[in-house]
């Protein structure tokens, strides 16, 4: 028996430090660091209004269905879309009848709100979910597809518009990973703050 517990021994004492190292110290030490140097993006990466009220995230989609907002692409996370406690892509494959029903449906839809011609090609993003449920992104060409619509319901100029939008886009990393996303949440708060 004491053959047994001499042998064990060191087996245990090396699983008690280890632990202790790699689930204590070692995540309390990164959370510091990324607290520190990265205190914006370790907190969610939240955006707040001037009186400290919580909008959102910059990294997670919400639903805009207004005339005057852009609108984010469809969201398959949860009964209503762009629930986080539900992010999951709707997994309809390429023959699924069903998405190509949703597609249909979607791309009537789109072009009616945004009065475009039954000839003029929509963004993919415009009509897909993506994986998530949650991306707060839209392409650039979507968001120029959206403009006619919002600059009336705003009375703003398609060129202060585009501006916006510019200045909302997030540019892919170092120009050749990823595409150019517009953050819709961004964009949309930033037309709140010229109503203002």
């Amino acid at each position: 028996m004491k053959n047994i517990i001499l042998e064990l021994r060191p087996a245990i004492v090396s699983t008690v430090v280890l632990a202790i190292v790699c689930c204590g110290i070692y995540p309390l030490a990164v959370t510091g660091i990324s607290k520190f140097a990265f205190a914006n993006k370790a907190n969610g990466s939240l955006i707040v209004d001037k009186n400290g009220t919580l909008i959102g995230s910059e990294l997670l989609g919400q639903n805009f269905t207004g005339e005057g907002y852009f609108h984010p692409r469809p969201s398959a996370a949860g009964a209503s879309g762009y629930d986080a406690a539900n992010s999951s892509g709707s997994n309809l494959g390429p023959t699924s009848q069903k998405l190509a029903d949703q597609l249909k449906d979607r791309i009537a839809a789109y072009r009616t709100s945004n009065g475009i011609a039954a000839n003029q090609e929509i963004p993919a993003d415009a009509v897909t979910a993506s994986a998530s449920g949650l991306d707060p992104h839209i392409s650039p060409a979507n968001a120029a597809l959206q403009i006619a619509r919002v600059a009336q319901a705003r009375n703003l100029t398609s060129q202060k518009l585009q501006e916006l939008i510019n200045f909302n886009t997030d540019k892919a990393g170092f120009g050749v990973l990823g595409v150019d996303g517009v953050n819709v949440l961004k964009l949309n708060i930033a037309l709140d703050v010229r109503k203002e």
